[in-house]
């Protein structure tokens, strides 16, 4: 208010003052430059009247504060008081022209010589010749100037107009800009501003209840949320965020107050966004640093339009890794199932269609015994998965010797390493471990039977029990076929073997690995592996002390 107060009186002064300012300024401007030029021609009558008594010794020994200058009738410079004769021809500047043939002219125009805006008055002399004065402009701006004082006091009266409305203002707003919204009742006010004031104290007292519960809530939302696993986002009507949980900041890009989700790099996310923001429901999953994650977002409705949407963002990776994992082991279950059942299907078809010749049954019945070997321990291995899988009731841990199991086991594979010509031996140390003697055993028994089956004819086992600081370590090295390193990860999974067609020579289910995995992760052992291509492997499970 006291900038409008202000405004409206000082405008109102100094567009009177300009109007009168510019008026004055004219007439007096105009007056000056008449006076100025009457100047000039007073002094070119007397300089052209001793140019015609003396020549030009009159003009040298004239004390004169204008540029002279005596033009020949070719308009050659014959004398300039400035610049001598040297400069150029005068006769096509329009004062000399008029002077020549009128006997007088002046103008204004900017000088070739020095280059500024100069007033010219030029004269006749008697002989034909033409004297000729002038002035710069600037040299009558300055005599306006020193003739006008006028525009000084208007000056200061506009100076002292703006300093007397600004303190009026001030004066009539003071009361008002006294008044504090948050300490109303302590402000003295005109009693017209009494009414307002009272308004004021009743708003304040609902805003602080208000901002009070919002506060709470606020609190408890940001609680709520942060405590999340799940991202959750909410945005208004165009998709801008209005606030977010650090999950969903983590994993959005785009996800930060005041920016717009409907814009996200994610293209997935955007488009999920749009959708809602149109009034649908959405869901979609996106990938991003080998994680899975899933949309739910759902519009929210206000007088029966979108207003905004509020998002979930679920990691669904484990969940879609066991699903994956899930179809993997059906379709792998199947087909291994399969294998060995056909085989005993079709060689008894044969036997029982006495299609076999009788020195050939005894070859047959050995064939058929193989294949239910094979589907038995493959059933087998899968009961054991499932049992380590529910890890429901287990047996009670005991103290056990690790030596003294892979001792055991060493002994069992003696005769299948002997057939391949694999060297068994086995190094370190009698060590006791907390655990479960069959999971132990079967910890043992695959990884040492896994080195004999993938070991090359002429080649050696070594497994070594030894004691560390704060573990015990069991290593199983052969000098076998190697693996990959882009296998490394996956020969964990169950059914997975490395080389399919080199890996279908060498009898096994493919459950092997997956049942150490198992069952070192029930008693908290750590695997780890080195293993080089042609070279050999070597597979360390570490116990716990």
């Amino acid at each position: 208010m006291t900038g409008k107060i202000f405004r409206y009186v000082f405008a109102m002064g100094l567009l009177v003052l300009i109007l009168c300012s510019v008026l004055f300024v004219g007439l007096q401007y105009s007056q000056t430059k008449e006076e100025t030029y009457s100047a000039l021609k007073q002094e070119a009558i007397y300089a052209a009247n001793g140019v015609g008594f003396s020549g030009a010794d009159y003009l040298d020994s004239l004390e004169s504060q204008n540029r002279i200058t005596w033009i020949a009738a070719d308009g050659r410079v014959l004398y300039d008081s400035e610049f001598g004769t040297g400069i150029a021809n005068q006769s096509d500047y329009t004062e000399v022209v008029d002077a020549f043939e009128g006997g007088e002219g002046h103008g204004i125009r900017k000088s070739e010589s020095s280059g500024n805006d100069t007033m010219y008055y030029a004269i006749r002399c008697g002989d034909g010749t033409v004297l000729r004065l002038s002035k710069p402009l600037s040299a009558v701006w300055s005599a306006f100037l020193a003739v006008s004082p006028v525009l000084w006091v208007v000056v200061l009266v506009l100076v002292l107009a703006g300093i007397f409305a600004f303190r009026a203002a001030r004066q009539i707003t003071k009361p008002i800009n006294a008044i504090k919204l948050d300490g109303v009742e302590k402000v003295k006010v005109y009693p017209e501003l009494e009414p307002l004031v009272e308004r004021i104290r009743e708003q304040n007292l609902t805003i602080r209840e208000q901002i009070d519960e919002l506060t709470r809530r606020q609190k408890e939302f940001s609680v709520l949320t942060d405590n999340m696993s799940e991202g959750f986002v909410l945005t208004d009507k165009n998709g801008v965020v209005l606030s977010a949980n650090s999950c969903a900041a983590a994993v959005l890009s785009g996800c930060e107050v005041g920016e717009s989700l409907a814009e996200s790099e994610n293209r997935t996310v955007s488009e999920t966004i749009k959708k809602t923001l149109g009034g649908e429901r959405a869901e979609s999953y996106f990938e991003q640093k080998e994680r899975c994650y899933q949309i739910l977002s759902n519009p929210v409705v206000s007088n029966e339009k979108p207003a905004g949407a509020v998002v979930l963002v679920v990691d669904v990776t484990e969940s879609v890794q066991r699903e994956q994992l899930r179809r993997e082991f059906s379709a792998n279950v199947s087909h291994e199932l399969k294998t060995p059942l056909t085989s005993i299907s079709g060689f008894a078809e044969l036997m029982m269609q006495d299609l076999v010749p009788p020195d050939k049954s005894r070859e047959f019945a050995g064939d058929i015994y193989r294949e239910s070997m094979r589907l038995i321990s493959l059933i087998n291995d899968i009961i054991e998965l499932s049992r380590l899988d529910e890890q429901t009731v287990l047996p009670e841990k005991e103290d056990v010797d690790l030596w003294a199991i892979a001792e055991d086991v060493l002994d069992g594979l003696e005769s299948a390493a002997k057939k391949k010509n694999v060297t068994l031996s086995l190094t370190g140390e009698h060590a006791i471990i907390r655990g479960i003697p069959n999971y132990i055993d079967e910890i043992v028994f695959n990884l040492c039977d896994n080195a004999v089956k993938y070991n090359r004819p002429g080649g050696s086992v070594t497994v070594c029990v030894e004691k560390t600081e704060k573990a015990v370590a069991l290593s199983v090295k052969d000098t076998g076929i190697g693996i990959p390193d882009e296998y490394r990860e996956r020969i964990f999974e169950r059914f997975y073997r490395v080389d399919t067609a080199r890996s279908s020579e060498i009898p096994g289910t493919g459950l092997g690995l997956s049942i150490v995995k198992h069952a070192a992760s029930l008693h908290g052992a750590r695997i780890s592996l080195k293993s080089e291509p042609d070279v050999g492997t070597e597979i360390t499970v570490e116990f716990e002390r």
